[in-house]
């Protein structure tokens, strides 16, 4: 007798049991509550709280045990909504790494903010700082300290950049709170979080992106302008005093808004007129708290806050100016982007370059594409990357052009040079190589699959070819003549012939014919691009296919890449196969290796496990089926029995999608309209409704 399989536990189970440490602590927490009252009444005003709160005048009375028994007591039934989800970083880190290294931070985080807390208000309170003097008197409870020491320590556990932005978040909260309401739980936590950022030493500004460099000062600008606002709205308590509500100029508040939004924006775009604009402004800012705080401690505040507003507001936001000089100087080498300014180095290539490199270098089966109008060119040390400039996104198509050992460098280059002119870099239909030679923590997203047919050998025998196969037998009967030809070399009759069924190709999809990746009869003039042409006894076009090459080096052609297919209505039913069919014989007659069929965006047949990803895609591709028909057409390309090679989508981070997307919906569609755009999704939910 065997025993019965276990069943497996569910994931949340299997997690909890990970954290033992956090759990613990809620339950005493709550458990606390529960006994003393404090879970639905206020806990300040309970007899105890003398005997179990911590703080500078516990110390100084001799009532050691208070920093660990105040650390399980919470002043108000309120505040445990606030409390108990600051134990999610602690939980992460516990998660992580262990239940050893949770209590550390967390005991350790708790008992040095309270100490630390302690020292300094003795100190300052020695001083004449009414702040400083007031909150030495005070006591408190609560184990919000160790809980946000637990945050940093999660914070320093994210992958960039991520890691740099919850450190920003933390660090933001952290001071703000300190400067305008400055209450001893917030001295607490900004000691607690100084810890970790000094222990820790995971925030390393000068390692990050110039892209990461930039939106911190984005970000820290609008924090001083949104602290501005919300001081004209709410009361604040701070060390620097106190302020009324509508206690600032709303005209000088005004006129910061106009200033610091066109500051910030310009410093998120690495513009150099911004850096310095902001760093005038802030030393003004700065300069002028400066002579306030002087002049508030010679004269009192009262003689002065009269004609200027709040002179405590404003000694606090010149702290906040300070910090924020102190940080664009250190990461000054950020702010050097002009506008339209070129990428990579001087000469600019011309498409000839582009060329010239492939037919001497070799490329990938999309590399040719990269030849075609609308393409601007970065010039690497070693090699050329090929990109379109959309919507704040610099997109570079398919891999690098050079030798193999150079595509490390030429990446690097592109996305420095990239983010220097305060672009988004990314990587759209890009092959596995690209994808190991951008920086570590890159995305990746898979856009299609490219299929390619080996041509060494091809022979349609067997069961699996009989639909090309029967195609061939049919056009043989029915007197279909197959021609590979040019389109120069074409006469004016079949040209217009060609010309009159990709418009009706491209009249049945209410938008544009799409570019980028998808050409058009303009790029098939090319005298390098090939045109199989499917004609009947009469005279007409019933199909036809371009076909890009692929260079191997040293000028020789090693394979095809399908472009554009397209068949006359009412003309001989199978003509795609039977043109595809035709043209494998006659490059695998030639000496041909390769023959692609390109890649099917939004097909990729996705493992069960993919995820997000895969569901997104397979939405995407139900919606744009009626009018693109992406999943159709990799299904007629899976007559061919291709091998597949995965094209991915490179970039930063999830931050990025949005300009990405918006970059390349133009660069597919450069000339739809939002008409016809609207006109389309009107199909789309009619198509869906039927």
């Amino acid at each position: 007798m065997t025993d019965a399989p276990q069943r497996a536990r569910p994931a949340v189970v299997t997690a909890l049991s990970r954290m033992p440490v956090t759990l613990s602590l809620i339950a005493a927490l709550l458990l606390t509550g529960l006994i003393w009252g404090g879970l639905w009444t206020p806990f300040a005003a309970n007899p105890l709280f003398d005997s179990v709160a911590y703080g500078l005048p516990a110390l100084i009375e001799g009532r050691w045990w208070t920093p660990i028994t105040g650390t399980f007591f919470v002043d108000h039934p309120l505040v445990y909504l606030f409390v108990l989800p600051t134990f999610a970083g602690l939980a992460y880190l516990e998660y992580r790494r262990g239940s050893l290294a949770a209590l550390g931070y967390f005991g350790i985080g708790q008992l040095f903010a309270i100490f630390a807390s302690a020292l300094f208000l003795w100190l300052a309170a020695m001083l004449p700082w009414p702040w400083a003097q007031a909150e030495a008197l005070v006591l408190d409870v609560g184990p919000s300290g160790g809980t946000m020491a637990g945050i940093a320590a999660a914070i320093g556990l994210l992958p960039a950049p991520w890691r740099v932005r919850g450190w920003l978040v933390l660090l933001g909260f952290s001071f703000v709170t300190l400067f305008f309401w400055g209450s001893l739980a917030d001295l607490e936590h900004a000691f607690a979080v100084l810890l970790i950022l000094v222990v820790d030493r995971s925030l390393r500004i000068q390692r990050t992106t110039v892209r990461e460099q930039r939106l911190i000062a984005f970000v820290a600008v609008l924090v001083i302008l949104a602290v501005e606002l919300l001081t004209l709205l709410v009361a604040t308590d701070g060390p620097f005093g106190h302020t009324a509500a509508a206690g600032g100029s709303i005209l000088d508040v005004a006129l910061d808004v106009v200033v610091i939004a066109l500051l910030a924006t310009g410093l998120r775009r690495g513009r150099r007129w911004a850096w310095i604009w902001t760093i005038v402004l802030g030393a003004i800012n700065v300069v002028t708290g400066t002579l306030l705080g002087i002049l508030t401690l010679v004269l009192g505040s009262d003689r002065i806050d009269g004609p200027i507003g709040d002179v405590n507001v404003a000694v606090a936001q010149s702290a906040m100016w300070l910090l924020l000089l102190v940080y664009l100087v250190w990461v000054r080498g950020a702010f050097r982007a002009r506008r339209r300014a070129q990428l990579g180095e001087p000469p600019a290539p011309a498409v000839d370059d582009i060329k010239a490199a492939l037919r001497s270098g070799g490329g990938g089966t999309l590399s040719w594409m990269t030849t075609w109008d609308g393409n601007a060119y970065a010039r690497t040390s070693s090699g050329f990357v090929a990109f379109q400039r959309h919507a704040g996104a610099a997109i570079a198509l398919a891999d690098p052009i050079g030798p193999p050992e150079s595509r490390h460098a030429s990446v690097r280059e592109f996305i420095r040079s990239a983010e220097l002119a305060g672009l988004v870099p990314c990587f759209f239909s890009c092959a596995e190589e690209t994808r190991r030679a951008v920086p570590e923590g890159w995305r990746s997203l898979v856009v299609a699959d490219d299929t390619i047919v080996d041509l060494p050998g091809l022979e349609f025998t067997g069961k699996r070819w009989n639909a090309v196969r029967t195609s061939l037998n049919r056009a043989g009967r029915e007197e279909m003549l197959f021609r590979m030809t040019r389109l120069g070399d074409e006469p004016w009759g079949i040209r217009q012939q060609l010309r009159a069924i990709s418009e009706s190709w491209v009249g049945d999809k209410g938008l544009p014919e799409m570019g980028f990746t998808l050409g058009t009869l303009e790029q098939a003039e090319d005298p390098e691009v090939r045109l199989a042409l499917a004609i009947s006894p009469a005279g007409d076009v019933d199909g036809f296919l371009s076909w890009l090459p692929v260079y191997a080096g040293d000028d020789r052609v090693r394979g095809w890449t399908l472009d554009l297919m397209r068949r006359r209505e009412g003309g001989f039913g199978p003509v795609m196969e039977y043109l595809i069919g035709s043209s494998a014989r006659l490059f695998s007659d030639e000496g041909a290796e390769i023959m692609s069929l390109s890649g099917a965006p939004l097909a990729h047949e996705y493992p069960p496990d993919a995820g997000a990803i895969a569901v997104l895609s397979d939405r995407l591709a139900t919606m744009l089926e009626p009018v693109y028909g992406f999943s159709s057409l990799h299904r007629f390309k899976e007559k061919f029995h291709p091998r597949y090679e995965t094209l991915y989508l490179l970039y930063r981070d999830e931050s990025d999608l949005a300009r990405i997307g918006a970059g390349l919906t133009r660069a597919f569609l450069p000339d739809a309209t939002l008409r016809q755009f609207a006109g389309t999704g009107l199909d789309l939910v009619r198509g869906d409704r039927g």
